[in-house]
């Protein structure tokens, strides 16, 4: 399958429209059109229906695999280009909110290699992990809730280097006057049927919680779809939901107990994939 016909697939049907598709991706409309009856011609079955426009049953499973396909293409492509390109004279970090990079390493670094510009970017694991992948970001610190011997949830995103940067216990964060503020210790289990902030680009995401648990339940509260981990914070500590956390998070007006069941880590990851020599100065400055 042509990505090009994919990547024309992926847009109409992520906008519901081929007029809305041609505009994003700079195609007429006839030209959206034909190249969607290419891909058609090319599985040998109908994708979308027409008016209105909507994914058939076989569109809908092509659609599984459009995503993980481009990406991997995209972050094929990023992995030569960082082989055989020009050494850039920058580098990108991204980090996730409570990732807890460490700034003194980055400052470091950076007056170590004055000519070298330094950014830091602050996003989603997904974004971070996709960014690394396709070459956006040179080095990503993700962040996230697993068991001991987990590795982190992260998008496919093919060859990438991986190297634990820290591992903290994992925290209910709650309320200070929460009724259950004052425990030693709890079951994951037993707070299914409490609200849960769901803030998936900073805290644990309820389905994993569901998972993490093995029960059911875990409703999420308010919906929090930013990166601000300050926001995220004074939001657990209206009230707005129960959080899992890695205890060093806390602020003032929160409480954190621990979780005894099941055996549960928050972990920081360096991910990269080829390195100039900047990026890997930056790589042993930030893991321990």
């Amino acid at each position: 399958m042509d990505p090009h016909l994919l990547r024309t697939f992926a847009a109409v049907a992520r906008l519901g429209s081929f007029s809305a598709a041609a505009d994003e991706l700079g195609y007429t409309q006839s030209a959206v059109s034909q190249q969607i009856a290419a891909l058609e011609q090319s599985v040998g079955a109908a994708l979308l229906r027409r008016r209105p426009v909507a994914l058939t049953d076989a569109g809908t499973r092509l659609l599984e695999h459009t995503g993980p396909i481009l990406l991997r293409l995209a972050a094929a492509r990023a992995d030569v280009a960082r082989l055989s390109g020009p050494p850039p004279a920058a580098v990108v970090l991204g980090a996730t909110p409570l990732s807890g990079v460490d700034t003194v390493a980055l400052v470091g670094v950076q007056r170590a290699m004055p000519r070298v510009a330094f950014t830091l970017h602050v996003a989603g694991r997904a974004e971070v992990a996709t960014g690394v992948a396709v070459g956006r970001l040179d080095l990503g610190l993700v962040d996230g809730v697993t068991a001991p011997s987990d590795p982190l949830p992260l998008p496919d995103t093919g060859q990438l280097s991986t190297a634990a940067v820290g591992e903290r216990p994992a925290v209910v964060a709650l309320p200070a006057g929460h009724p259950l503020a004052g425990r030693r210790g709890v079951r994951l289990a037993d707070l299914a049927d409490a609200v849960w902030l769901d803030a998936p680009e900073v805290a644990t995401p309820p389905a994993q919680l569901r998972a993490l648990a093995r029960a059911e339940g875990f409703r999420g509260g308010p919906a929090y779809p930013g990166t601000d981990a300050a926001v995220f914070l004074a939001l657990v500590a209206a009230g707005a939901g129960l959080a899992l956390l890695p205890e060093s998070a806390l602020t003032p007006g929160l409480r954190g107990v621990p979780v005894v069941e099941p055996r549960l880590v928050h972990r920081t990851d360096l991910v990269h994939g080829s390195l100039t020599a900047p990026a890997a100065a930056v790589r042993a400055a930030l893991l321990p």
